[in-house]
């Protein structure tokens, strides 16, 4: 008589249950880009808050990447047009193995739409450093992403602290070196960072003073209990790039 085993054997589970993933991502593909295309509708009629949560719904449903960082990924994984392309922040599962599939490459560039919409809807609300934040999850897995650098670059530039000018302009010249060399792009970015390197140093100059005054405020409110103050002491160049500090009474 021949033995039927009733058990499922343990291929036939993976199998199933791979299928069963693939099937729940698929929809929430789906759901995501039900959700984008509604944003898309709010933010044509200048409905910032309402595209907003569109895209984060739709972000929302996505699974999130499995890799913790652009450099763990096979080369141009991301590389598609600007429209597609954006990025979640990383999830790492341990016991799954690190091989890129096509369902993951399909996330990635619905995360890269959605994140690269919220970023230009904190553009259009003026809240530049939210837009900075959504901007830089698409920077982390595709530093070639030139939408998310022109605004981030752009959102930095309002912020206006040293850092933030600073990053304006590392980004600025990453999009001298991405952008096609007949990109009609090139004058007005050469343009910004010209008109950057001034108010760059005019910035530092100013945070580096009211740093330096908060120090040394701090340092009275310490030497006062002694009868000093930092007027007693004086830092002199030493000619070899150093400083000597004298003290006087």
């Amino acid at each position: 008589m021949a033995d039927f085993n009733s058990t499922p054997s343990t291929s036939i589970l993976t199998t199933s249950s791979i299928e069963q993933e693939t099937d729940t991502i698929k929809k929430s593909l789906q759901y995501a880009e039900e959700l984008k295309l509604e944003g898309n509708d709010h933010f044509r009629q200048a409905q910032w808050n309402e595209a907003l949560v569109a895209y984060q719904s739709g972000l929302g449903h996505l699974p999130k990447r499995r890799f913790k960082s652009v450099s763990e990924l096979p080369e141009n994984i991301l590389r598609t047009n600007d429209k597609d392309r954006e990025i979640d922040e990383p999830d790492v599962t341990s016991d799954r193995p690190e091989v890129v599939t096509e369902m993951d490459k399909e996330c990635a560039r619905a995360r890269a739409v959605l994140n690269a919409n919220i970023g230009a809807c904190f553009v259009k609300m003026n809240e530049y450093k939210q837009a900075v934040e959504a901007c830089s999850q698409a920077l982390v897995d595709d530093p070639h992403y030139i939408k998310a650098l022109q605004r981030r670059a752009a959102s930095n530039d309002q912020i206006g602290s040293w850092t933030s000018l600073t990053s304006a302009q590392e980004d600025y010249n990453a999009l001298l070196k991405t952008l096609p060399p007949n990109s009609s792009q090139i004058k007005e970015i050469e343009r910004s960072l010209q008109r950057l390197k001034p108010r760059l140093d005019d910035v530092q100059k100013r945070e580096t003073a009211e740093m330096l005054e908060k120090l040394k405020g701090l340092g009275n409110s310490v030497l006062g209990n002694f009868g000093l103050s930092t007027d007693n002491f004086q830092f002199v160049p030493n000619g070899q790039g150093g400083y000597n500090m004298n003290f006087s009474r």
